[in-house]
């Protein structure tokens, strides 16, 4: 009886990794056989560059419009109004932020901070010690952490 059972155990499992098999390798056969991918020339990815470009005015005419007649306003004043924004948009991301502090700066400010919550009571002063010393020792991301102009080792870079 256990002779049996094992037999039909083994062909079920031929089976299944029969079906496996054939699922895994039918698409692998028909993507081989559609060919080789065909490479684009230069003169197409221009064109797709360019057509890309017109899609994306089509777009962004087609939601003035309808944000236009949704508002009840001219759709000519709504492009105007769409085209300031992605401007100042613009403006804001080439440069209008203001500087980071340096690396300087911002330790100085975290050890007033430090210095502050031992003050309130918030740290003992060995607390306070251990985090300036983790944060020059980069374990913190910011001030002297890792990606942030260190050189190898944690040494300064330029």
């Amino acid at each position: 009886m256990s002779r049996m059972m094992s037999k039909k155990r083994l062909l079920v499992g031929f089976a299944a990794a029969g079906v496996l098999g054939v699922g895994i390798a039918a698409p692998t056969v028909a993507f081989a056989e559609n060919g080789a991918t065909p490479t684009p020339s230069a003169s197409s990815e221009a064109g797709q560059g360019t057509d890309r470009q017109q899609q994306r005015a089509d777009r962004q005419n087609e939601f003035a419009e309808a944000l236009a007649k949704e508002l009840g306003v001219d759709t000519d004043k709504v492009t105007a109004a769409l085209e300031k924004v992605r401007e100042q948009h613009k403006d804001r991301a080439k440069g209008d932020r203001p500087e980071r502090p340096s690396a300087e700066d911002r330790q100085e400010k975290l050890a007033e901070r430090l210095a502050q919550a031992v003050k309130d009571g918030k740290l003992t002063q060995e607390q306070a010690d251990a985090i300036t010393k983790a944060v020059e020792a980069g374990v913190f991301p910011g001030a002297g952490g890792p990606g942030h102009h260190r050189g190898p080792a944690g040494t300064p870079g330029e």
